[in-house]
């Protein structure tokens, strides 16, 4: 049974850019769908002109709101600058959607406790590059896809196969239930990714940065998977590790 606990969000549809210029790309951007605009009721003058221009060229509402409104649902009180854009994600769906459909994806990464936006936007490119199914990208605990993820995926964000969930606690529990064996990269393990034997369906975490695969994530892990190191190299940045993993499987399914 998927868990009760993920009611679902907007942030289960789209990607929210926020920022003049990062929406004024999307408007001008004819291969992304925008649902709609979001400026503060205070933003007047040229800058807001502009963006209600190219708004309305492309048949895009915009909606009027406080500027606390916006900072709220851009979830960046800094660098909003009084606008947002939420761009349809035409791959994105809820975690459970994907678990319950009559094909589920075969290959799935889970994000647990990446906060640095650079590395989420990367191992966003270069899973969607490898063919992986889905990519689960919690809403807590995970950088937000937002324009400096976009950013650091060079666009490829709009279009991952995202899936969304509550916590990465919760998505492991529900990938066990579904019957995805699940696979954590830790520096630690005998086994590599080399060497082990891997399903055709199964799901792998990625850990923090720091911290690694969190206790709770780790609790429903099936097998420990390394990479070899040498040089006296200790470890890879997460989104190098990533690069491995997604590879290493495109390698395996040849």
């Amino acid at each position: 049974m998927l868990s009760p606990v993920d009611a679902g969000s907007p942030k289960d549809r789209f990607v929210t850019v926020f920022g003049r210029k990062p929406v004024l790309e999307a408007l001008g951007d004819g291969d992304l769908r925008v649902d709609k605009v979001v400026l503060a009721d205070t933003a007047r003058g040229p800058a807001a002109r502009e963006i209600i221009d190219a708004a309305a060229a492309r048949g895009v509402p915009v909606e009027r709101a406080s500027p606390h409104r916006v900072k709220v649902l851009a979830g960046n009180g800094k660098q909003d600058q009084g606008v947002l854009a939420d761009i349809i994600a035409p791959r994105m769906r809820r975690l459970s959607a994907a678990l319950a459909d009559p094909t589920p994806p075969a290959t799935v990464l889970l994000l647990d406790g990446i906060t640095t936006p650079a590395n989420v936007g990367m191992i966003l490119r270069t899973a969607t590059a490898a063919g992986i199914d889905g990519i689960v990208v919690p809403r807590r605990g995970v950088a937000s896809i937002d324009p400096l993820v976009v950013k650091a995926s060079a666009g490829v964000a709009f279009h991952a196969p995202v899936l969304r969930c509550y916590t990465a606690e919760e998505a492991a529990t529900d990938l066990r239930a579904a019957g995805y064996p699940l696979f954590a990269l830790t520096g630690t393990a005998r086994r590599t990714i080399f060497d082990a034997d891997i399903p055709r369906r199964a799901a792998f975490v990625l850990g923090a940065e720091t911290a690694g695969v969190s206790a709770e994530v780790d609790a429903r892990v099936t097998t420990h998977l390394s990479i070899p190191m040498a040089g006296g190299v200790e470890s890879l940045n997460v989104a190098s590790a990533a690069a491995v993993l997604c590879f290493e499987l495109v390698r395996r399914s040849r």
